[in-house]
C-alpha cells in the first residue's frame, strides 16, 4: 500500500458537481501513477469537460477529494493546479491573441529558453518572440500551448484533445514527447475521440457514463468492444419509432455538399439531403459538425467545395441569405435563438415581422392563427408566456422549433435539439421531425444521442476528424454500430 501511496501522483474520488437541477457529475474517480498515461473517456455528455474542469481548479466541486501525490488539494483555480504540479492543455488555445508570444510567455511567468527547446522538439521552427498570436495557425498555436506546459515541468500533465488540430507529422511529434514524458516517471492524462492514438500511447483508461465512472481498462488489442460498450451502458427508453424504415431518394436533392471544407476542422464533407428525408448526422465533440452546419445556415463560408440547394449553387454571405433559400436553423443553444424577455407570441412570430416583402400591414389574423397552430401542436406551456425565460428548457426549445413550424419549413437543420431536454419533450419532437418530412420538408438533424437516430432519422452520415467515414440506413443504426464509426473504427465511406 506504502508503495501504491508512493507511486501516486493524482487521486480524484467520489466527484460530484451539478448546475442548478443539472446533475454533470455523480460519482467520478480517476488514478494517475507515476510513468503511467491514462485515456479519459466517453461518450458526449458523459463529463469528462465538467471532470476536467475540477480537477484543473477551474470548477470546484460539490463534494469528492482530490490528491496530490497523497495530499489533499483544494484546487481553487488553474494557477494553484500548476503550482500542485497538475497543468492542463485544453481544447481551445489559452494564448492572449491581441499579445505577442513574449508578453503571453511573461504573463504566465514560462521560462523562455525552456519553451523554445520543447517548440523546437515538438517540431516548429522559425518562430519568434515577436510574432504576434493572433498571426499564428491554430495547429502553431496548439504546439505553443503544450510547449508552455512541458516547460513548467509538471507532475501530471492533461491533454484535451491535444491533436485534433495538428498534421500528421506535429501528432506523430507530440505523441513520441508524451510518451517520453510517461517514461521520465510523469503522470499523463489523455483525452481523444481517437482510438489509434489512444492505443499507441496510453497504458490504461478511465470510463465515464452518465457523470460517473464506470471501470478502469487496460490498453491492449481488442479493448476497442470494451470500451463503446461501458460508454454505450442501459440507455433511457426514448420510445419506438412508429413510422417505416428508410425513404426512396429519389429527384433532386434539397441540399447537396461535395467537398466542404472548413479550415481547420472540416476537411471532406459530402452529403445529400432529400425532400421527405431526416438525415442524420453523428460525430463526437469537435469532429466539424458545428462548421458544417454554420456553412449551411449562413453563419460562415467554406474553405473550398461546392454546396447546392435544388440544384442550384449557392454561396451564402449572411444567414438571411439560407432563410431566403428555404434553409432554417435551430441551434443547439437556446439562447442564441429566442427572444429571452419577449413573449412566447412574439418569439415564434418573428419570421413573420422579418419577411415583410411590401412595406404594408402585417396580416395579423393570419399570424396569430399559425401562432397559436404551433403552440397547440407542440403543447408550448404558456403560462409564463409574458416572458420566454421563465418557461423550462424543453419548452423553450420548442419555442425554437415551433417558431419555423408557424412560419413554414422546407429544410430545416436542427443542432442537437433535444440535449437537456427531459425524455417527455423529447418524445414529442421526434414525431414532430418525422411529421414534417411526411409533409415534403427535408431535415438535416445532428444528435449527440445515439439513440435518437433510428427514431427519428432514414439515414445518418457519421463525421470524423472533419470528414464523412460512414453513412448508415436507420435500420442498422443500432448505438454500437454509430459508436464505433465516431470513433473511426469502421472502414472510411465517403459519402455519395
Amino acid at each position: 500500500m506504502d508503495e501504491v501511496q508512493r507511486d501516486s501522483l493524482l487521486d480524484a474520488s467520489g466527484i460530484a458537481k451539478s448546475f442548478g437541477a443539472v446533475r454533470a457529475l455523480s460519482d467520478a474517480s480517476l488514478h494517475v501513477a507515476r510513468g503511467q498515461v491514462v485515456a479519459l473517456m466517453g461518450a458526449n455528455g458523459a463529463g469528462k469537460s465538467t471532470f476536467v474542469k475540477i480537477i484543473t481548479g477551474a470548477l470546484r466541486p460539490d463534494s469528492g477529494k482530490v490528491l496530490i501525490r497523497g495530499e489533499e488539494a483544494r484546487v481553487g483555480s488553474p494557477a494553484q493546479a500548476r503550482r500542485s504540479g497538475l497543468v492542463p492543455v485544453y481544447q481551445e488555445p489559452s494564448l492572449i491573441p491581441d499579445l505577442d508570444v513574449a508578453d503571453n510567455l511573461r504573463l504566465g511567468d514560462t521560462p523562455v529558453e525552456p519553451f523554445l527547446n520543447w517548440v523546437n522538439e515538438l517540431g516548429v521552427g522559425g518562430l519568434r518572440l515577436d510574432h504576434m498570436i493572433a498571426d499564428l495557425p491554430l495547429a502553431t498555436l496548439r504546439i505553443l500551448d503544450l510547449a508552455r506546459a512541458l516547460a513548467a515541468e509538471p507532475d501530471v500533465l492533461l491533454l484535451d484533445e491535444m491533436t485534433a488540430a495538428l498534421p500528421t507529422d506535429l501528432v506523430e511529434n507530440v505523441l513520441r514527447v508524451v510518451r517520453a514524458q510517461a517514461d521520465e516517471g510523469r503522470g499523463v492524462i489523455y483525452i481523444s475521440h481517437r482510438f489509434t492514438e489512444i492505443s499507441e500511447l496510453c497504458d490504461s483508461a478511465t470510463v465515464l457514463r452518465d457523470g460517473r465512472s464506470v471501470g478502469d481498462l487496460k490498453i491492449e488489442p481488442g479493448v476497442e468492444g470494451r470500451v463503446v460498450e461501458m460508454m454505450l451502458g442501459a440507455k433511457i427508453d426514448l420510445g419506438a419509432r412508429e413510422t417505416g424504415g428508410a425513404r426512396a431518394k429519389e429527384g433532386t436533392p434539397r441540399i447537396r455538399a461535395r467537398g466542404l471544407a472548413v479550415a481547420p476542422k472540416v476537411t471532406d464533407v459530402s452529403l445529400d439531403l432529400y425532400p421527405g428525408e431526416v438525415l442524420g448526422v453523428v460525430a463526437l465533440e469537435g469532429q466539424g459538425q458545428d462548421e458544417v452546419f454554420d456553412v449551411l445556415a449562413g453563419f460562415r463560408r467554406p474553405t473550398s467545395g461546392t454546396f447546392e440547394v435544388d440544384g442550384s449553387p449557392v454561396s451564402f454571405g449572411h444567414p438571411a441569405d439560407a432563410i431566403s433559400a428555404g434553409l432554417t436553423f435551430v441551434p443547439g443553444d437556446r439562447a442564441e435563438a429566442l427572444l429571452r424577455e419577449r413573449s412566447v407570441h412574439e418569439n415564434i412570430a418573428l419570421p413573420f415581422s422579418a419577411r415583410v416583402g411590401s412595406w404594408g400591414p402585417l396580416k395579423a389574423r393570419h399570424e396569430r392563427e399559425r401562432v397559436g397552430h404551433a403552440i397547440d401542436k407542440l403543447q408550448i406551456d404558456t403560462r409564463a408566456k409574458g416572458e420566454v425565460q421563465r418557461l423550462s428548457g424543453g419548452n423553450q426549445q420548442k419555442v425554437t422549433i415551433g417558431r419555423w413550424l408557424a412560419h413554414g419549413v422546407e429544410t430545416l437543420l436542427l443542432f442537437d435539439p433535444t440535449r437537456g431536454i427531459d425524455v417527455r419533450t423529447k418524445r414529442q419532437i421526434y414525431p414532430l421531425v418525422r411529421e414534417l418530412a411526411d409533409q415534403g420538408a427535408a431535415v438535416l438533424f445532428y444528435t449527440s444521442e445515439l439513440e435518437e437516430v433510428p427514431l427519428a432519422c432514414d439515414r445518418a452520415v457519421v463525421i470524423f476528424n472533419g470528414r464523412v467515414v460512414d453513412v448508415i440506413d436507420a435500420a442498422e443504426a443500432d448505438e454500437e454500430t454509430l459508436m464505433r464509426a465516431a470513433y473511426g473504427l469502421t472502414e472510411d465511406k465517403a459519402a455519395s
